[in-house]
């Protein structure tokens, strides 16, 4: 099978689906007729893709599109999912969901509550994440590829954040991702969100 990654070059969810004898394409740019005229995938795999996948090209590959998640879906859709969910105080995990014209959206395919420590770092967490995403896809990957996975609509509460809704809590992030999760959750606890 040729796979489409639209995602960053190093990642290892690449050397996963090649453990798979599958060929992969990598791509960060926008999707083009062109690009796909050219190369052919059957399927496409978005891990970390800066671009919303416009709708002729859903039409063109209907559930051949997953997305990993860094949030336990529905909640947390959109930008710094794992951010929010700490901000907000809910459920924390990753999703596998097909790809649909929403942002982040569509059917889940499998999901994984994960655990934090309070003394872990943001950048810990990410990095733990990234793991478990890792080895729930590589568990998954053949039955996704193949249309024999189960998928569940999701159900329509939840969340949803823009990039910018994060500059109101510029300051908690002064010191990046190296900030203590025990510190976001103190802060989110003294302040009342209002969107």
């Amino acid at each position: 099978m040729k796979v489409l990654f639209l995602g960053n070059v190093g990642s290892p969810l690449v050397e996963i689906i090649r453990s798979f004898d599958d060929e992969v394409i990598i791509s960060s740019e926008k999707i083009t007729a062109e690009f796909l005229d050219l190369h052919q995938p059957d399927f496409m795999v978005s891990y970390g893709y800066p671009f919303i996948i416009e709708e002729w090209v859903l039409k063109q590959y209907p559930n051949k599109i997953i997305n990993l998640h860094r949030s336990y879906l529905p909640w947390n859709r959109g930008a710094e999912p794992v951010i929010w969910s700490f901000l907000e105080n809910t459920r924390k995990g990753i999703t596998i969901h097909y790809v649909d014209q929403g942002i982040d959206t569509g059917d889940i395919i499998v999901q994984k509550e994960v655990d934090y420590k309070l003394e872990e770092s943001l950048n810990e967490h990410y990095k733990n994440l990234q793991a478990e995403l890792e080895s729930l896809f590589k568990h998954h990957w053949e039955s996704i590829k193949n249309g024999t996975c189960n998928s569940l609509e999701q159900q329509e509460e939840g969340s949803f954040h823009l990039q910018r809704d994060k500059e109101k809590y510029l300051e908690l992030f002064k010191n990046g991702e190296d900030i203590i999760i025990k510190e976001i959750l103190k802060f989110a606890e003294e302040r009342s969100f209002d969107y």
